[in-house]
């Protein structure tokens, strides 16, 4: 049954340009993170509490917004009153960029899909510090665990990528109660080279090293395209490297579900990955230890008792919530 978003809400927001949909949402909650009686609303759509510890962190329920949602932070008082167990921000960039030309977000409805190729369009690491600095000195920081997603700067040569991702680590880690090092987002030329053996090896070493004095836990977030023989070796890189969490997936360039008129460049969220995502979920659990957070294709409760039937300790939407809206987390917690 079509719940009152998806009967009114979306109709309004599927008839504006995707990107504009998003400024819009992400402004209008940006006001509300400012306003008690807002803020006090959201809660009607919390689900009821479900703690659960993983990393040293405790959630207050096991569902969190992904990365991308919300790229500045701008919004944090807002998504923990909508009921969100943790809130990821970013991709947090060590230099400001506009990201890549308009139009770069495209909804596929049929497929419950979305492509988007943003290419970490972000305030950079130093606005965004000073943006949360002033938030933790009011009275509206959120009660869950805030995790921050840094990238690559788009105009950072491959080989300076380390240095670039230490400067974004040092400058946001105090605001953070976990980092995410985003190695796979295929609208970033390079970037997920950065998933080999040899560069992954230096960038986490580099940030273990950084990450000596109040130590917060370090996940990597990564493709959905990799080969099992490359998940393999990502997966041995991580635990040489003491990488507290796996996020599987970002977005995927398999864009065989999308009819091929319409079809466009970037990474494909939503619906079709779905399988792939849960495959990867299952295939890391199966020979590590390590905790994953799932995120692809969680679009309702039953796709959520999915990834964790698969072995994920935790789960990430985005995609799914465009679609679905907030009544969607009371579902998923419904199902767990």
């Amino acid at each position: 049954m079509r719940n009152a978003y998806e009967r009114f809400v979306r109709p309004l927001l599927f008839s504006l340009d995707a990107e504009a949909a998003h400024h819009l949402a992400i402004a209008l909650l940006r006001g509300a993170s400012h306003v008690d009686l807002a803020l006090r609303a959201l809660q009607s759509f919390q689900p009821a509490p479900k703690p659960k510890t993983v990393f040293g962190l405790t959630f207050r329920n096991p569902i969190g917004l992904a990365a991308g949602l919300d790229k500045n932070g701008v919004a944090l008082p807002a998504w923990a009153a909508l009921g969100f167990g943790f809130i990821e921000i970013g991709t947090v960039t060590a230099k400001p960029q506009p990201g890549n030309p308009k139009p770069r977000i495209f909804r596929f409805p049929e497929q419950e899909a979305l492509i988007n190729r943003l290419g970490f369009n972000n305030d950079g690491a130093a606005a965004i510090a000073e943006r949360l600095r002033k938030l933790r000195s009011g009275k509206r920081w959120p009660d869950v665990p805030l995790g921050i997603n840094i990238g690559k700067s788009r105009e950072t040569p491959l080989e300076e990528a380390t240095d670039d991702y230490l400067y974004s680590f040092r400058l946001l880690r105090e605001f953070a109660d976990y980092i995410v090092l985003n190695v796979s987002s295929p609208n970033t030329p390079g970037l997920r080279e950065l998933q080999g053996r040899n560069a992954l090896a230096q960038l986490l070493r580099a940030v273990r090293d950084k990450n000596q004095i109040a130590r917060k836990p370090v996940l990597i977030k990564i493709s959905p395209d990799l080969s099992p023989n490359e998940l393999n070796e990502v997966i041995s890189t991580c635990e040489e490297n003491e990488i507290a969490g796996i996020i599987a997936t970002n977005t995927t360039i398999d864009h065989s579900s999308i009819p091929a008129p319409f079809d466009e460049a970037g990474g494909l969220s939503g619906a079709p990955l779905r399988e792939k995502s849960t495959a990867f979920v299952r295939a890391i659990t199966a020979r590590s230890t390590i905790p994953v957070i799932a995120s692809g294709g969680i679009c309702d409760g039953q796709s959520a008792r999915e990834k964790i039937d698969a072995g994920a300790q935790l789960l990430q939407i985005y995609t799914g919530y465009i679609y679905r809206g907030p009544g969607l987390l009371r579902e998923i917690a419904g199902k767990l």
